[in-house]
This record gives C-alpha cells, sequence and structure tokens, in this order.
C-alpha cells in the first residue's frame, strides 16, 4: 500500500508542476498581450489564467487529503 501511495505522490506532483509551468506561461502571454494593447486577447488569457489558478486550488487540496488519508494508512 505504501508503494501505491508514493507512485501516486509522484504523479501528483508532476501534475503540479505541469499546473505551475502552464500557470507561468499564461502569465507570459497576458504581459505580452497588455504590452500589445490587445483588448480581446488579454480578457481570454485572463479567463485560461483563473481556470488554471482554480485547478491549482483543488489540487492542491486533493494533495492535502491524500496526505491526510496516508497517515490514516500508517
Amino acid at each position: 500500500m505504501i508503494a501505491i501511495t508514493q507512485d501516486f505522490r509522484g504523479t501528483d506532483n508532476h501534475t503540479e508542476s505541469n499546473l505551475e509551468r502552464q500557470i507561468k506561461i499564461k502569465k507570459m502571454q497576458l504581459k505580452i498581450a497588455q504590452e500589445g494593447n490587445m483588448p480581446c486577447v488579454i480578457e481570454a488569457i485572463r479567463s485560461q489564467l483563473e481556470e488554471l489558478e482554480r485547478l491549482g486550488c483543488d489540487s492542491q487540496q486533493d494533495s492535502d487529503f491524500h496526505a491526510l488519508m496516508s497517515l490514516l494508512d500508517d
């Protein structure tokens, strides 16, 4: 059971770093759109960025929950 939990955590960390990377890219895209004065693009990127950040919060809550559950398993 412990090996499965550790494998899951590894996958979860990979997902988190991928999500962080996507957020960083969106922030750079937003900055470029703002510098280029592209209001429609700015709005679209902000919407996408909000969704990614929401997923990040959900991921953190899931990670905390799984950490708590693994303590109960031990």
